[in-house]
This record gives structure tokens, C-alpha cells and sequence, in this order.
């Protein structure tokens, strides 16, 4: 038996929790939040068997082998290493640190104790994401990536998040070097970061203030963000946008040969023909090619919702049973550790340039001129 516990009893536990309970052979054993009364909701709303306000106490009574950390990022690498210091697994909510070097000390520490962890980049395994990973895997693409480009959008009519966000100047989001971005775009860079060879690649970011957030005098939030990334293979580009429409969460990979495009809204795979067809037959051939390809997916996509696999957490579903099969030493670690660490410096890279030109940052202290940062628009 696992024992299991969640540290952080916010709306994003209610899914961990039900994710956890499908896990054969794991017991939620404690969970824990600052706010007493979050952490008495979970537990009385879930088959939980403790709920503290106090970690120290959790992990010293409760004992769990495995912890989930689902609390605001800031706090992600102290709770993260005081369960790894007292002998527990560590599943993290994106983003997964806020800084790099933060990143590196966690799994360096979970691998000095022979410890698992992960990071909740569980959009990395839905279902069409695990096929575009397994076409690649293939050699479809004809070898290493030379392009890809990810698209990540936000909309900031959501009144769950974006609204409290918006109307609160002492907000948890505002307190992180990159704000909104730091606390959204890890899904958008990791799509990038799996495929990328190097280590730490080449990253010059754009950042701005739409017209939207200016126009209610919002000049702290940036909402539109463009990067570009290369490495001496590969190139890349990351928008991210709270105005484009539609909004979309897509990512495009494209090799000497072939190409693929995901688009995660629609649970849609395309395979990209790199040669083309001869002659007129090049207007003909791809439409119907690309029709036959878009029922493929409608019947996939049916038959997932038949068998009651097909909903917005299933990439979560499979991440959280992976984590649990290398607990168990039955699976891989899901997530390479390098995938995190180039994940995140991709992210440090980006806040860095943003935070070089923003409002409380003289232009004196800019030294590289092509780190462009946060700009409003006329």
C-alpha cells in the first residue's frame, strides 16, 4: 500500500485527489494546507483519513510515501525538499520551480535518496500527445526536429482565475518574476523542450501589455508573449496570447522529411507529407488526404468517448499512473529529468529578458540588446 498526501488544498487538489483514488493500491493518508478549513473540505469530501494545517506534522505523523504538492509556486521547492529530505516521492503542479537552479537541486536530491519526482506537465499525455510522441519516436519526421513552433493561449474572461487576478494587486500570481506567464506557460514550453537536443538552448523573448489590460490600466500583467528558441540544430517558436482567436493550445513539429501538427483543443493529430504530390495534383490530393485524416481522428475521439477515456483530465490520469508505476519501480520516470531542467531554463531565460526592461528596471542594466522585454502598445 502507498500512502499518499496532498500538500495544498486549493480547486487543482480536487482532480489529484480523484486521480489518486483510481490508483490501485494507494490511501490518501493526510492532507495539508496553511488554511485549516481548506484542508477539512478535502478531507471531508474525499476518502482521506487526516487533514493538518502544519507539513512538519503531516510528514512526521501521516508518513506518506508519496506526496503531491499543489500549492502556489513559491513554495514549491521548500515543501518539495523537506518531503524528499524525509524519504517521499514528490509529484509537483507546474511550474515546477520558479527558478532553474531550484530545479536542479530537487532532482539532485531525489536521486541522491533514490527518490521519484515529476512535474504536472500532464497535457505531455493526453491521448493525441502520446501519439505524436510515438509517431516521432517512429522516425516519421525523417530524423531530428529542424522547426517546431507551440501555441499556448489564455483567455482572461475566465472568471475563475483571470478576474481575481486582474482585481487583486496583492494576488500570489503577481509575486512571481514572470506573473501570469510564469504560472501558465510551462505546458507551451515543455511541448518544445521534450524535442529539443541541447541542454540549454539560445532563447530571445518579446514581451507586452495587450491593448485590453491597458484599457482598464493594467500595466504590470504581460499577457502577450513571443520567443523565439535555437540550439545549433533546431529552431523554435513559443506564442503565447490572451487576444488570438480563436484560442488555441497547438503544437508543429517538422522534420528534413515530414511534418506533424497537434492540436490539443480538438484531440487532433496531422501527419505533414514532406514531398509534394506532382502538378495540379499537389491542389487535389493533400484535401483529401487531410479529410481522411480528420475522420480518423472524429472516430478516434468517438471511440475514447465510448469507453469513457475521453475527458479533460485523461493526460493527468495517465501522468499520475506513470509517476506511480516508477514509484514502484514497474515504469520509466515519465518525465526525463532533463526535459524538466530545459523546461525550465528555457523559463528562467524568458523572465530574465522580460524582467530586464520592466518599469522598475532602468534601461542602464540592460547590456544585451537583444533581449527585447515588456513594452505597451500604442
Amino acid at each position: 500500500m502507498l500512502n499518499v498526501a496532498i500538500v495544498g488544498c486549493g480547486k487543482i487538489a480536487d482532480a489529484h485527489a480523484t486521480q489518486i483514488a483510481r490508483i490501485p493500491g494507494s490511501s490518501i493518508v493526510g492532507v495539508c494546507d496553511h488554511e485549516l478549513l481548506m484542508a477539512q473540505q478535502l478531507f471531508e469530501r474525499f476518502p482521506v483519513k487526516a487533514f493538518f494545517n502544519d507539513l512538519d506534522l503531516m510528514l512526521r505523523e501521516a508518513r506518506p510515501d508519496v506526496v503531491h504538492i499543489t500549492t502556489p509556486p513559491q513554495s514549491h521547492f521548500d515543501i518539495a525538499r523537506k518531503c524528499l529530505e524525509r524519504g517521499s516521492h514528490v509529484y509537483i503542479e507546474k511550474p515546477f520551480t520558479v527558478f532553474a537552479d531550484e530545479a536542479e537541486e530537487l532532482i539532485a536530491l531525489a536521486e541522491r535518496k533514490g527518490l521519484v519526482v515529476t512535474a504536472g506537465h500532464n497535457l505531455q499525455f493526453s491521448h493525441v500527445a502520446r501519439q505524436l510522441r510515438a509517431l516521432v519516436a517512429s522516425g516519421y519526421l525523417g530524423g531530428n526536429p529542424v522547426h517546431m513552433e507551440s501555441y499556448y493561449c489564455y483567455d482572461l474572461g475566465d472568471p475563475s482565475y483571470a478576474r481575481a487576478l486582474l482585481g487583486d494587486k496583492r494576488h500570489w500570481v503577481r509575486r512571481l518574476p514572470g506573473k501570469l506567464l510564469q504560472n501558465i506557460i510551462s505546458h507551451g514550453i515543455a511541448r518544445v523542450a521534450e524535442f529539443l537536443p541541447s541542454e540549454s538552448p539560445r532563447v530571445i523573448a518579446h514581451g507586452f501589455v495587450s491593448s485590453l489590460l491597458q484599457g482598464i490600466d493594467e500595466t504590470e500583467i504581460v499577457d502577450e508573449l513571443r520567443v523565439i528558441i535555437r540550439d545549433q540544430q533546431t529552431t523554435a517558436y513559443f506564442t503565447f496570447s490572451s487576444q488570438m482567436r480563436p484560442s488555441m493550445h497547438e503544437f508543429r513539429i517538422y522534420g528534413p522529411k515530414n511534418g506533424a501538427i497537434l492540436d490539443q483543443d480538438h484531440e487532433i493529430l496531422l501527419t505533414l507529407r514532406g514531398k509534394k504530390f506532382k502538378s495540379y495534383a499537389d491542389m487535389f490530393i493533400p484535401p483529401v488526404v487531410f479529410a481522411r485524416q480528420h475522420v480518423k481522428n472524429a472516430f478516434r475521439n468517438v471511440r475514447l468517448f465510448l469507453e469513457r477515456d475521453f475527458h479533460m483530465d485523461a493526460g493527468m490520469k495517465y501522468l499520475i499512473e506513470a509517476f506511480y508505476g516508477a514509484v514502484r519501480g514497474e515504469r520509466p520516470i515519465p518525465i526525463p529529468y532533463l526535459e524538466i531542467l530545459r523546461t525550465a531554463r528555457i523559463m528562467d531565460s524568458i523572465f530574465e529578458q522580460l524582467n530586464a526592461r520592466s518599469p522598475e528596471t532602468s534601461s542602464a542594466a540592460v547590456s544585451n540588446p537583444v533581449s527585447v522585454a515588456i513594452e505597451t502598445q500604442a
